[in-house]
């Protein structure tokens, strides 16, 4: 599976997708997903190269083919680079959340779990009043 190399990567301006051409500002969320896809690739790119090793002789002397060894250590080599470049711009993605998210002030865990009730209460009350209205109709037919 071949990743296509990213432009850019490692330098300052490499969030120059559409959203930077359109003059937008990249906001948090779209980082997150990058991050995720980044870090998706770079598992994917890390079994690849597991496969290559397994599949690797050893040069020990015995069938040894020059050729074909020295175009798996290329292909390994060249998998290793682009792994490097994943990693650098996963340190970019998470560079620019950490400053992307500097002046906000972390909601308390105690608020958050109150919502989530409240939110289950109304999910809740929704369910029992579909319910009844289901009865209903149920009986007037």
């Amino acid at each position: 599976m071949a990743t296509p190399p990213v432009p850019g990567a490692g330098m300052p301006g490499a969030f120059s997708g559409p959203q930077a051409q359109a003059g937008r500002e990249v906001n948090t969320a779209s980082l997150c997903r990058i991050g995720q896809e980044t870090v998706q690739d770079i598992v994917s790119r890390t079994m690849e190269i597991f496969q290559l090793l397994r599949n690797m002789q050893l040069p020990n002397g015995v069938s040894y083919h020059t050729a074909t060894h020295q175009d798996r250590q290329g292909k390994l080599q060249e998998h290793l680079r682009q792994l490097s470049v994943l990693f650098r711009k996963l340190r970019l993605v998470y560079d620019k959340c950490n400053e992307n998210c500097a002046g906000l002030d972390p909601v308390p865990m105690e608020n958050l779990k109150q919502k989530n009730q409240q939110l289950k209460q109304i999910m809740d009350q929704l369910r029992n009043l579909i319910w009844d209205i289901n009865a209903m109709l149920a009986m007037r037919n």
